[in-house]
Order: C-alpha cells, then sequence, then structure tokens
C-alpha cells in the first residue's frame, strides 16, 4: 500500500496543529482534554509517518550521489557508498511503509475497550465444565502478564471444579483489541480423570468477549428493565441464602436476561447486573451495526459467532490449534499457563492486520 508524500505531509500537519493547540493559555479544560485524546492517537501515527518520509528523502539523496549528481568526475568511492547505502535503505522502507499503513487502517471504536469475559461450559457434562475452569485460568494468567486487573462478576461453580459459567471483567490498556478474537468454540480432547479405559473424551466450551462500554454509550430506560430479587441459591457462605439479595434483571426490548447472586449486597449485584447488561447490549449493537456494513468482523481469522469451533487443545499430544489461521503449536502446557497464550493471540491480530491491508490494497 502505497501511502502519498501529501497524506504524509498532512499527518504530520495534523500533528504539529494539535501540539501547538494543547499549549494555548486560553484553552478550556474540556479543550485540552479532547487534544490530549487527538494527540495520542494521531502521534504514533506521524511518527511512522515522520519515518517514511525520512527513508524516502534520504533514498533520493543517496540516488543523486550514487548517480554522481550528473558530475563525470564524482569520486567512485563516494558513489559505491551510496549505492550500498541505499540498498539497506531499500530494505527498511517497505518495512516503514507496511508500519504506517497499519496505523492508518480503521480502528475498531471497541479496541481501546476494556472486556467481559464470558465462559459457558457445554457438551462434555463435567469435563467440560474442568475445561472451562482451565480457560478461566489461562486468561486470568494472561491477564496477569499483560499487566490487566481481572475482576469475578460471578461464577456457577461445578461440585467436581471448574465452572459451569463464569463471568469476569478485564479492564487496562488494549484489552479488547487482544482478546476479540477469542471469542466462540473451544474444544479439548483428553483422558478425563475419571475414565479408567484411557479413553479420550472430547469437550467444549463457548468463550465471549464483549467490549464493556461507558454508562452513556448504552441508553437504558428504567421502564424497558423488569427486575427481580429473590433470595441466591448455592453455595457461597453462611449468609447467602439468608438475605434477598439476588438480582435478576430483564430487558424487555430484547428479552436478554442477566442474574447476579455472588455478592451480599442487592446494590452490588444490581450493579454488576447492569454492567454486564451494558456491555451485552453494546455488543449486540456492535454486531447489528458491523454484519450492515459487512466489515470488520468478516475478516481472515472469523467473524466472532460464538458457535464457530474455534480452537482445539489436544492432551495426548501437547498441542493447541486455531482452525481459522491453520496455527499449531506442541506448547500445550505454557499456553493454559498463560504466556503461550501471546504468540496464539499476537498471530492472530497479524493474521487480521494482513487481511485488511490486503483488502486496501484491492481497493486502492
Amino acid at each position: 500500500m502505497h501511502i502519498s508524500p501529501e497524506r504524509i505531509a498532512q499527518i504530520e500537519a495534523r500533528r504539529d496543529e494539535v501540539q501547538a493547540s494543547m499549549t494555548r493559555a486560553d484553552l478550556a479544560p474540556e479543550a485540552f482534554v479532547k487534544l490530549s485524546k487527538e494527540y495520542a492517537e494521531i502521534e504514533p501515527v506521524a511518527r511512522a509517518a515522520h519515518e517514511v518520509r525520512r527513508l524516502r528523502q534520504e533514498l533520493a539523496a543517496l540516488d543523486v550521489m550514487a548517480g554522481g549528481g550528473g558530475d563525470p568526475d564524482a569520486d567512485p568511492l563516494m558513489r559505491e557508498m551510496a549505492q550500498e547505502e541505499m540498498q539497506i535503505l531499500k530494505s527498511q522502507l517497505p518495512q516503514a511503509e507496511r508500519a504506517l499503513a497499519l496505523q492508518l487502517l480503521p480502528r475498531d471504536a471497541a479496541d481501546a475497550r476494556p472486556a467481559m469475559l464470558e465462559i459457558r461450559a457445554g457438551t462434555g457434562g463435567d469435563e467440560a465444565a474442568l475445561f472451562a475452569g482451565d480457560l478461566f485460568r489461562m486468561y486470568q494468567r494472561y491477564a496477569d502478564t499483560q499487566g490487566w486487573k481481572m475482576e469475578l462478576m460471578s461464577a456457577n461453580a461445578s461440585e467436581v471444579g471448574g465452572f459451569k459459567e463464569v463471568v469476569a471483567s478485564i479492564n487496562g490498556v488494549g484489552v479488547f483489541a487482544k482478546l476479540k478474537f477469542e471469542s466462540g468454540v473451544h474444544r479439548v480432547q483428553r483422558v478425563p480423570a475419571t475414565e479408567s479405559g484411557g479413553r479420550i473424551h472430547t469437550s467444549a466450551a463457548t468463550v465471549a468477549i464483549l467490549p464493556e462500554p461507558e454508562e452513556v454509550d448504552v441508553q437504558i430506560a428504567d421502564g424497558d428493565l423488569k427486575i427481580d430479587i429473590y433470595r441466591a441459591s448455592g453455595a457461597g457462605g453462611q449468609h447467602v441464602n439468608t438475605t434477598d439479595s439476588a438480582v435478576r434483571i430483564t430487558h424487555l426490548p430484547t428479552g436478554t436476561v442477566v442474574i447476579q447472586q455472588d455478592e451480599r449486597s442487592q446494590h452490588k449485584n444490581k450493579a454488576k447486573a447492569m454492567q454486564v447488561l451494558r456491555a451485552r447490549l453494546y455488543e449486540a449493537e456492535r454486531e447489528r451495526t458491523q454484519s450492515e456494513q459487512a466489515g470488520a468482523r468478516k475478516a481472515m481469522v472469523g467473524s466472532g459467532d460464538r458457535s464457530e469451533r474455534i480452537r482445539t487443545y489436544n492432551f495426548p499430544q501437547g498441542r493447541v490449534t486455531d482452525h481459522r489461521i491453520n496455527l499449531t503449536l506442541h506448547r500445550l502446557p505454557e499456553i493454559l499457563e498463560g504466556p503461550g497464550l501471546a504468540d496464539v493471540i499476537d498471530a492472530l491480530v497479524a493474521e487480521d492486520e494482513a487481511a485488511r491491508l490486503a483488502q486496501l490494497d484491492g481497493v486502492s
């Protein structure tokens, strides 16, 4: 993808304009916040644009030197040195242009958001619940390696261990951008501890990654909600079953239901339930908009459809295979421990970027 010199000049000029505006003495606080946000977004783009411009200018100057500048008596040694330097810069320029093109790709507005992680045990009974627990710990450890903060929202634990369903909120820099390709069906193949014959069982769990909106992003009218308060059931300590603290919120226009009973406080349960509800409604609206635009979620790494089988964890062979990009890594323990998951996620992000760059090249 070739970025014109005019486009590069526009980017750098806008960066300089924003930077100058931020130093004005009469600037209102609200305007400063807005300009600061724009500067944070445009500065890395301008930095990449500057690098492309620098390489192109140096190549142009070296080209003149390599040709002797029209002087037949030009120093042959200088011409040779210029040609050698040109070869180095010619190898660097495509990388710099690609880096700039990536910066210029349309951004998913949700990429910078925190995310809601939802994991549900699927087919496979107790083994599926244990696998859901394994996945939750994998994301928990991966979040730790990224410096993110993970907060448990609700959990429906299985009697044998693991979870029938678990929901957590993840806060940090670029959470949704990194995790958004994790949505889908994750399959495990292993011999359960209860299996005496050594037969391999296949189980599954569903992962959903939802961007968390701000309250202002999702307007929910009080009249659209049906809120039921009742006594919590199941394990949860000596207080959980003695007060009417559990909350069930039904969003009447969409039929979306959220149940929250992990906290002792009715108010805390309601606040958490509303947080989950906002995330689900926000994601539903994103899916509707993106399907209308036939856009970002149609990339090569998959649509984000939760019914799509995206990855298999094969314990006997110690391998993890992501079916969307045909990636197989024989590092299953490292991946489930969290740090190894970074290589899978980075490969998915790179594949998505390559697909979108190819689309832009096709349009241009």
